[in-house]
């Protein structure tokens, strides 16, 4: 007898439809084979915020027993599988109940799987994800990502897709036949088995991937409790080292908004008039103001909202550019002031072909457009 859990890792909102498919689908396979299996959301914000990524799980059994005995822990954290719904998620995930970054394999069990829709490579995506410290596997179904939404589902068969790979790299939780069983759909059941044959899973060692420690803090322990709700005033703005002039605001250190991101913005002090609209639109504060009276995006402190580039007057002063384009959260006034010239180059490769992007909320209508657009 044997029990096997699945963890969905997901954007809050736009991918909720989706992630909800998969783990449902997963429960309903497995009563196919005569197993009993829940499906159930945690850890994230109620009622969830865009982007923040937000998790799902199935956990699959042979007996009630068995079921009764994995759920009795608080935290699932041997998993047989983690999807990361988006690719994006493998630079690591934070929500407030998390206490700091998460690497996006931190649950899953030695020897599981992290299953992950990508159009990027295997060694890529390994380069991004934290070092385990143990051996997993990763497997990548080839396509990107699909942001299917809450209240608006689009049906570009990435459900479907994500389980006949499932049943590739873990079919001791559910079969490919008890998969197709629950499809009703000739060309989703295609999808499926299309996934199956096609799915890519290599092996990676305990030490391979990014050796960037994730920040975290702790919480206080009962002895250090104080008689009431405490909220401790901070300065207003706050002193950056080497930095002379200019305004930063203070910031909270233990929630940094920026595992929210899958698009952020890309600035062209070149062409900026300093009109300070995206210092006063933006809804997170998160541009700091330069001594030389520019306006800097901290990127730790920004979600990739894109109200910035909606408000910005200059055309393409502010793009919005695929965060797999980037692999750290440095200063762009930095490295403008360090070498204009090379920043200039730095600036025309990621807004001249930026990876293609649906973040599912840059404008109304989005989804239709996308609809007529797609191959018949």
């Amino acid at each position: 007898m044997s029990t096997g859990s699945v963890e969905v890792v997901y954007r809050g909102i736009f991918q909720k439809t989706l992630a909800k498919n998969i783990c449902r689908g997963i429960v309903f396979a497995a009563k196919n084979e005569g197993k009993i299996g829940i499906a159930f959301g945690r850890y994230s914000d109620s009622p969830e915020r865009n982007g923040i990524p937000a998790k799902q799980f199935a956990v699959v059994a042979d007996t009630e027993e068995e079921m009764e005995e994995h759920l009795s822990r608080y935290e699932p954290d041997n998993n047989d599988v983690t999807i990361a719904a988006d690719d994006t998620l493998c630079k690591g995930v934070e929500c407030w109940a998390w206490y700091g970054l998460q690497p996006i394999n931190k649950l899953l069990k030695e020897g599981g799987t992290l299953l992950i829709p990508s159009t990027r490579s295997v060694n890529h995506l390994i380069g991004e994800i934290h070092r385990k410290g143990m051996p997993y596997n990763l497997a990548i179904v080839k396509g990107t990502a699909s942001f299917s939404g809450l209240w608006v589902y689009k049906d570009d068969h990435t459900d479907v897709r994500l389980l006949g790979a499932l049943a590739k790299v873990a079919p001791h939780i559910v079969s490919l036949d008890s998969i197709l069983a629950t499809i009703d759909d000739r060309l989703k059941a295609t999808s499926a088995k299309k996934a199956y044959d096609l799915v890519e899973s290599v092996s990676v060692g305990a030490n391979q991937g990014n050796d960037e420690v994730p920040f975290e803090f702790e919480m206080p322990g009962w002895t250090e409790m104080e008689e009431g709700l405490v909220i401790r005033g901070i300065a207003g703005q706050q002193e950056v080292p080497g930095r002379d002039g200019g305004y930063v605001p203070t910031r909270n250190p233990t929630f940094k908004k920026f595992s929210t991101r899958t698009m952020r913005p890309v600035v062209n002090f070149d062409t900026c008039t300093q009109c300070k609209i995206c210092w006063l639109q933006c809804p997170d504060s998160c541009f700091d103001i330069t001594p030389d009276g520019f306006y800097d995006a901290n990127m730790e402190a920004c979600c990739g909202c894109g109200v910035c580039e909606a408000v910005c007057p200059v055309s393409q002063c502010i793009t919005m550019v695929n965060e797999e384009a980037f692999t750290d959260n440095d200063s762009q006034w930095e490295l403008w002031i360090e070498d204009k010239e090379s920043y200039s180059g730095w600036l025309s490769e990621k807004i001249s072909e930026p990876p293609a992007r649906s973040h599912g909320f840059h404008h109304v209508g989005q989804y239709a457009e996308e609809i007529a657009n797609e191959p018949s």
